[in-house]
Order: C-alpha cells, then sequence, then structure tokens
C-alpha cells in the first residue's frame, strides 16, 4: 500500500522537464523558521525563513533537523545548521538533504547577516542546489536569496523575503528553479508568547498564508503551532530546553499524503567558537 502512496509523492517532489520548479525545503519549515521575526525567541533555525534574522543572533548555535515525509523511509528529510556572530556581521551555513538510493537532492546554503543600526537588519544567502537520479540524470544550480526586517517597536517587526530574484538556472537542462516573495510579521506579546504571519507568492502558485505561534511555559517548555493555507498542512510541536539545549518533537499534517514527524535539536555556545575582526 506504501508504494502506491510514494508514487504521487515521488512525482510530486521529482524534478520534471519544466520551466520552474517549487521551492526544496522540509514540510514544517515554516515551523522552523517560526522566530524569524521575534525579537525574543529567535534561534539557529530562524534565518532560514529570511536571512536578516540571522543578524539577531547573539551565541553560536548549531541545529540539526530530521523529518519524515509523510512517514516514509524514502521521501525521509535531513537538515543541519550553524550560526555564528561576529564583529562584523553574522555568518550561518545551512545543509538539506532528501531521498533514498534511487532519488537524492541536497542544497548547501552559506548567509550573512547584518545590523544597519536598531531598526533594520539585512541578509543575504547562496545556495548551491542538485538532485540526483542514479544511471538518469544529475544536475544543479546556484540562486540566492536576500531579506529585511525592519523592529518597528521592541515587540513588532516586520520583513520581507525574496527567495530566487533572478537565476536558478540548471547547468544541464532549462529547468529554472522558481521565485518566490514574502512579507513577514511578528509580534511579542510578552517574553514567553509570540505570533507570526506570512503571505508568500510563489512563481506560479497562488497566495499562501502562513499563521504560527509560539508559547513557553515554566521557562523550560515550548509549544508551537500554525498552518500553511497554500497546501491546508497544520503543524505543531513540543520543545524542552535544559542548559544551552533544545529538543523539539515535530510533525505536521497533509490532508491527502498525511503525517510528517520530526524531530530537532538545537545547542548554543556561551561565547562564540570563531570570530573574524579587522583589528
Amino acid at each position: 500500500m506504501k508504494n502506491f502512496i510514494f508514487i504521487p509523492a515521488f512525482l510530486f517532489f521529482t524534478p520534471q522537464s519544466i520551466s520552474s520548479q517549487v521551492l526544496r525545503q522540509p514540510l514544517s519549515a515554516i515551523y522552523l523558521g517560526l522566530g524569524a521575526y521575534s525579537t525574543q525567541q529567535e534561534d539557529a533555525f530562524s534565518y532560514l525563513n529570511n536571512q536578516a534574522a540571522l543578524a539577531e543572533i547573539k551565541k553560536v548555535a548549531i541545529g540539526i533537523y530530521g523529518e519524515r515525509r509523510f512517514s516514509l523511509v524514502a521521501t525521509s528529510l535531513y537538515g543541519a545548521t550553524v550560526a555564528i556572530p561576529t564583529k562584523n556581521g553574522n555568518f550561518g551555513i545551512n545543509m538539506i538533504y532528501t531521498g533514498f538510493k534511487n532519488y537524492t537532492e541536497n542544497q548547501v546554503g552559506l548567509a550573512y547577516a547584518l545590523s544597519l543600526g536598531k531598526m533594520i537588519d539585512v541578509g543575504a544567502q547562496f545556495n548551491y542546489y542538485g538532485y540526483n537520479v542514479p544511471t538518469y540524470a544529475s544536475n544543479a544550480a546556484i540562486n540566492f536569496e536576500i531579506g529585511t526586517i525592519v523592529h518597528l517597536t521592541d515587540k513588532l517587526n516586520i520583513g520581507m523575503h525574496v527567495y530566487n530574484p533572478v537565476g536558478g538556472n540548471f547547468t544541464k537542462t532549462d529547468e529554472k528553479l522558481t521565485y518566490a516573495y514574502t512579507v513577514g510579521l511578528g509580534y511579542d506579546l510578552s517574553d514567553n508568547f509570540f505570533v507570526s504571519t506570512e503571505i508568500v507568492k510563489e512563481e506560479i502558485f497562488p497566495v499562501s498564508f502562513n499563521a504560527g505561534f509560539q508559547y513557553r511555559f515554566m521557562h523550560q517548555f515550548f509549544v508551537r503551532s500554525g498552518i500553511v493555507s497554500a497546501t491546508s498542512t497544520w503543524y505543531a510541536g513540543v520543545g524542552v530546553s535544559w542548559s544551552n539545549f533544545r529538543l523539539d518533537i515535530t510533525g505536521s499534517y497533509h490532508p491527502q499524503l498525511g503525517l510528517s514527524p520530526g524531530l530537532f535539536l538545537i545547542m548554543n555556545f556561551e561565547k562564540p567558537v570563531i570570530t573574524f575582526s579587522n583589528e
């Protein structure tokens, strides 16, 4: 039975010979990057939604994520991210891998963000994306994304993110990664609770409205939840923090393809491991 379920899932995510491709990201990507528009709850994954959020990271942070997409081993996805604050801006490295022996996708991103005063943060990221179908085809593309966040008040933040504004062409075919524009808004109602919304317009797809919240209680337990309107996908998760670690159990539910459970771990370090300075 799972083989029949896997066929439409595989076709949906497999590159086709058309002019554009869907974004490569975890189904729970909005869960991972929910803290992008918060000044109280940012973490190692926040900048995946908007690279400008990287500018607010104060400690070296490492994040690891795994997701069993649609509960199938063959479509499992794994990711890792590193955020490094320095005196000359903050750097980030992130990697995503998905697939099985007959089909794989991978992406490596290098990000940089900088605060332009107290109100504005800007960031950018360059990506190398590739896919491989053994004995059949392999291809790769390079693209970039940029973002900015404006801190209207200590609690209210608004931003814009652009994915693949130009380029994104594959080297061996006429395929091209799609472009997408996002406007996001976040509000920290308190030190323990915030809400975030995004409006996303991806090239040939309808506008998507993404919304979510995070609540931290007893100083060490977290709850996150939200919805992605374009696919009617719900996501939720619970987490616990201790010392410099945080562990979340996540899940998203697609009405046709089912449940995608996930797990991510964040590690923070009190002092930067690497610093860059002109002095």
